[in-house]
């Protein structure tokens, strides 16, 4: 649990947590667009994580719309050796030189910034800019490269995988959890007590899909299998005697 309104600033935390309670961290890390900030993916790379991680306008840049688009930054044609760029009109974007930024979690990143040097007569200025003066961006080159890094990852047959399996994963928790139980605010205040209180809810998500698998016969061996820790280990088990005590138990738990 987090007090963030926003994904990016929980997934420094959740990992170190995670690293916490289990004294290694995940090689592979897979997350969906909400993550994928400049420090995440320098956190990430830092610590030798290989990163699955979408960016905001992952699969926006994918669409003929966004490809077409030439007015935008990322579709500037840029000269990385003379670093320039040049707008839709083949204007130069000449550097003016770079400035420190730090974001709401003050982690501090470093932009170039880049002007055209006349836009006046420009017939497309109207759809190029809103400015009364030249065009000026500023372009975060570190960010560019750490993109590029995860977008080849993702769009490899590996990230295929992961984006694939992904959302199987933990979205149809949220949904049953949100939609179907109607838990959709806590009650409770103060992370503490949010903590016992999604605890509860995790309990009672994961007894329901144990009430279901009790349910269905064919899958009684399996769940006689899973029961059998425990069993006494000095009782002699067999299948007729697990499908009993599986029987008793179902009884037992639905009542």
């Amino acid at each position: 649990m987090h007090q963030r309104p926003g994904d990016y600033a929980t997934l420094i935390p959740h990992l170190e947590q995670f690293c916490g309670f289990y004294n290694k961290q995940s090689s592979i890390v897979v997350a969906d667009s909400g993550y994928g900030s400049e420090q995440n993916y320098q956190y990430l790379k830092n610590k030798e994580v290989e990163a699955f991680v979408k960016y905001n306008y992952f699969h926006k840049e994918q669409k003929t719309k966004y490809i077409k688009n030439a007015f935008l930054t990322k579709n500037l044609f840029y000269n990385k050796d003379k670093d320039y760029f040049v707008c839709p009109m083949g204007q130069i974007m000449n550097k003016l030189g770079e400035g420190d930024r730090e974001s709401s979690l003050r982690y501090k990143y470093r932009v170039s910034i880049y002007s055209t040097q006349n836009c006046k007569c420009c017939p497309l200025r109207g759809q190029c800019h809103n400015s009364q003066n030249n065009r000026r961006i500023e372009v975060n080159h570190n960010l560019n490269r750490l993109r590029e890094i995860a977008r080849d990852k993702l769009l490899s047959p590996e990230g295929i995988y992961h984006r694939g399996k992904r959302p199987i994963e933990p979205e149809a928790v949220f949904g049953h959890i949100k939609s179907n139980n109607i838990f959709n605010r806590f009650t409770l205040r103060g992370l503490s007590k949010v903590n016992i209180e999604f605890g509860l809810v995790a309990i009672s998500h994961n007894l329901r899909k144990t009430a279901k698998i009790m349910s269905s016969h064919e899958k009684n061996y399996a769940l006689f299998v899973f029961l059998t820790p425990l069993c006494d280990v000095d009782r002699k088990i067999t299948p007729n005697y697990g499908r009993k005590m599986i029987k008793t138990l179902k009884h037992k738990f639905v009542a």
